[in-house]
């Protein structure tokens, strides 16, 4: 989701400075069946729930896992992801699915995960703003919930063995039901050995007749909620290689975005936002969800969030990606993020740090104008009724109650390392330094 996030990172900067707030266990199948058990490949039935997306590898994965003698029950989360629901209910029956959950878990991603991130200013080197990141630990929550209700002794997904998504998964279902088994096919030799890529998955699904959006002209993989879209694979694994013109399924390219700015308001309570004015078209937003699709709406028009990254994954390894999202107080960004990152988010470190933040968040109030235009997010005002700015105090009009003398002592204060350093012997041998 191309622009929110960024709308979020220049309001809240601009805002808390204003307010003056200084405040593996990766685990492959050989965990569930070591390689000297004598059924290690040969698994016996049993239901495992799905982390289903209805794309190529867990479509794939649904009918493989019903190959070995699973029951698959399917969970889809909605999360925001542009998607037709039922079709993809319709398609994990066709292919096998013994029951199929769809939960729109939207509201909660939002409460629950990307406010947290909202108010922590959570960015990864520098410019990836978390939007796959904390998404896992959501849906894997409700997968977990779901195997448990259905007495399931195994989850699954279809995260390959390369990528960070296998970690956010496993940790949170260790996290919340420790005792379940995880088949991460990605990491199994049968698996992997019989699919050596997505080439092979696609002659899979035609073979078994699955449906899958994914053709050999555009092979790169999607990822999609509320908080942004990211691709990856095929012709993005060589960063040498422009992204085709047509990847960009969401945001309007820049130069041809609309000639006119919109003008919006954002008004904050606590560190999140809690409503969205459009001054241009006088309509607001103050719910959560609308409030994402009115500024993921206008951001795409005029084509704000578009990156295009090469970043170090959790594992060891470095990866291209296009990224569209959205976001990001300094310091304690740095403690939420490489929690969130890389999947900890219920360990008892990062719950402390979100606490933390939540504590911090507690004067950042106010509203912050904006106006957005050929791909940019610029500050045009904010307002606060928590702020410590005193318009008559900086003044160069108004002496106030401050004495300007009183600077003369706080210079010389400031100025005694410098007087005491210049007395050290190699200052005093190099004359360059005594010249400056």
């Amino acid at each position: 989701m191309p622009c929110v996030f960024f709308f979020f990172f220049i309001s809240t900067q601009f805002l808390r400075y204003y307010v003056l707030l200084g405040i593996n266990r990766l685990s492959c199948l050989s965990t569930v069946f070591p390689p000297s058990h004598p059924t290690a490949f040969v698994m016996s039935k049993g239901t495992v729930v799905l982390a289903y997306s209805g794309g190529l590898d867990t479509s794939c994965i649904l009918v493989w896992l019903k190959e070995q003698g699973y029951d698959v029950i399917a969970f889809l989360a909605n999360i925001g992801q542009d998607e037709d629901f039922e079709a993809a209910r319709a398609k994990a029956v066709k292919l096998g699915a013994k029951k199929v959950y769809i939960e729109d878990i939207r509201a909660e991603f939002v409460k629950d995960f990307i406010w947290p991130a909202v108010q922590a200013n959570a960015v990864y080197e520098d410019r990836y703003l978390l939007g796959t990141s904390i998404a896992r630990p959501c849906i894997a929550r409700h997968q977990v919930e779901i195997a448990k209700k259905e007495g399931a002794q195994f989850v699954s997904h279809g995260a390959t063995g390369k990528g960070n998504d296998q970690v956010r998964f496993e940790l949170t279902c260790y996290a919340l039901y420790p005792e379940v088994k995880i088949i991460a096919p990605w990491r199994i030799p049968e698996f992997y050995g019989r699919f050596r890529g997505r080439v092979d998955l696609m002659e899979y699904a035609q073979k078994h007749d699955i449906p899958v959006p994914v053709t050999p002209k555009a092979p790169w993989s999607m990822d999609a909620n509320f908080m942004h879209i990211s691709y990856e694979s095929g012709i993005l694994e060589n960063p040498k290689n422009h992204a085709p013109a047509d990847l960009y399924l969401m945001t309007t390219d820049p130069k041809d975005s609309p000639n006119d700015p919109d003008q919006l308001e954002i008004e904050f309570k606590n560190g999140v936002p809690v409503r969205v004015t459009n001054m241009k078209e006088a309509v607001s937003k103050d719910s959560p969800l609308e409030i994402f699709s009115l500024l993921n709406q206008i951001g795409a028009k005029h084509g704000v969030g578009r990156i295009d990254i090469v970043e170090n994954r959790f594992i060891g390894m470095k990866s291209r990606g296009k990224e569209l999202n959205l976001h990001l107080i300094l310091n304690l960004s740095s403690l939420l993020t490489p929690f969130s990152s890389p999947g900890f988010w219920y360990s008892p470190e990062c719950q402390f740090v979100r606490h933390c933040i939540e504590k911090s968040q507690e004067n950042v109030e106010g509203k912050v104008q904006l106006s957005v235009f050929k791909g940019q997010v610029y500050i045009l005002g904010r307002e606060s009724p928590k702020s410590l700015y005193n318009e008559e105090l900086v003044s160069m009009d108004v002496q106030g109650n401050y004495d300007p003398c009183d600077a003369s002592g706080f210079i010389r204060i400031n100025a005694v390392r410098y007087h005491r350093s210049l007395t050290l012997p190699h200052f005093i041998s190099n004359s360059r330094v005594r010249s400056i």
